[in-house]
């Protein structure tokens, strides 16, 4: 008998195919913020009215702005950005634009809570996995009281994450800080704000979404509504991509992909482990600077042939969900790939064989490695994975 739990994170609203601002100004006044702290994309900000529109709304309770967050969320960049929302004594934060932004927001979060104000003091909250055992140690730390509204323009779907993911600075590795009240308080999916992505960032976000919701899916630790949630996701996020690919000025293609992003999400929302594509995905990104959805595209396809022999029953599951039953879920997933055009190699994303050992190695660090279904027996067996996608 199927045991296990089903956790529900301090997210209180989702708003979904409305103006974001019009949500926002709701939310603003909903939770009595006078000092509204916004986090954006430099792109929205320096190239689009949409951030002007928000501060505009705003008026008297907008508190301050900072647009100059790289990708990968380096934490010098969070540093900076929490020096500006501590002088403008902050009591919310909007964040507008990607994954990084959103990211950001939750460790701007934690350093305003615990007046981090120099890189080594992120240490101490910090994930920290075995890379023998796998064990992981996860610090218990006062969550943060200056909370967040996230508002994404792409479909990686850290909104729905309790934790957040930074850059070591010196380590060059992607690290993640957990707690529930790291989780935004409020998502708003608006489509039209969505138009100013690039498409190719669209697609390979989605991609990154397509991997939320197999990961979740095969996860040994997942439960029945995270099952139902994967499989619509996957039923929803391949056409409505493909769409947005045909036409990118389809509004409806847009909000069913969001939807579908929202959907393949339950697992990390309710703290489901994911597998190898998304820990080695994580050396790939904080190692090499390879973009998140890029890595998915590199990393999945491999990842689903080597867990076959001991997830082969979901697998025929996840290919009746990607609309066909009778074909190998791997060949699905690196067909959508192809005809997204995206990245199918990891030479394509700038890693190279000799690259391997320092990947595998560092994969074992990260704790979703060791949660993958099938387990790896030494640093090898990843390189010989990695080889099978070079």
């Amino acid at each position: 008998m199927r045991q296990g739990s089903f956790s529900i994170p301090p997210m209180e609203r989702v708003f979904f195919g409305r103006p974001f601002v019009d949500v926002v100004m709701e939310e603003v006044e909903r939770l009595g913020a006078q000092r509204v702290f916004l986090l954006v994309s430099n792109t929205l900000n320096n190239k689009t009215g949409e951030i002007r529109k928000m501060q505009d709304a705003l008026g008297s309770r907008f508190a301050a702005i900072y647009d100059d967050i790289p990708a990968h969320i380096p934490r010098d960049a969070v540093l900076r950005a929490t020096a500006v929302a501590r002088a403008a004594d902050a009591d919310l934060i909007v964040t507008i634009g990607g994954g990084s932004i959103t990211d950001a927001g939750k460790n701007v979060q934690l350093c305003l809570e615990h007046g981090i104000t120099e890189l080594d003091q992120f240490e101490p909250f910090r994930l920290k996995t075995d890379p023998a055992t796998g064990v992981v140690e996860a610090p218990v730390f006062r969550g943060p009281t200056v909370r967040q509204i996230a508002v994404p323009t792409t479909l990686s779907g850290g909104e729905f994450h309790q934790s957040g993911g930074s850059n070591d600075p010196v380590k060059k590795l992607k690290q993640s800080i957990r707690h529930p009240l790291m989780i935004p308080r409020t998502v708003v999916f608006d489509p039209a704000l969505t138009m100013h992505t690039p498409l190719g960032l669209w697609l390979s976000t989605g991609m990154r979404a397509v991997d939320h919701a197999v990961e979740s899916f095969y996860s040994p630790f997942g439960s029945p509504f995270v099952d139902g949630t994967a499989l619509q996701a996957l039923r929803v996020l391949p056409a409505a991509l493909k769409r947005t690919k045909r036409d990118p000025q389809d509004l409806e293609a847009r909000a069913e992909a969001q939807a579908g992003m929202w959907l393949s999400q339950m697992g990390m929302w309710s703290l489901v482990p994911m597998g190898a594509s998304h820990g080695i995905g994580h050396v790939l990104a904080g190692s090499f600077h390879v973009p998140h959805g890029h890595c998915t595209c590199v990393t999945l396809p491999a990842v689903l042939r080597f867990n076959k022999p001991v997830t082969e029953a979901k697998q025929k599951l996840l290919s009746e969900a990607l609309g066909d039953a009778r074909r190998e879920t791997a060949d699905l997933v690196a067909e959508l790939i192809d005809e997204l055009e995206m990245p199918n190699r990891l030479h394509k994303v700038g890693v190279q064989r000799a690259d391997f050992a320092l990947v595998a190695r560092n994969a074992l660090l990260d704790r979703w490695t060791h949660s993958n279904p099938r387990k790896f027996k030494s640093e090898q067996e990843i390189v010989d994975l990695l080889e099978t996608a070079a």
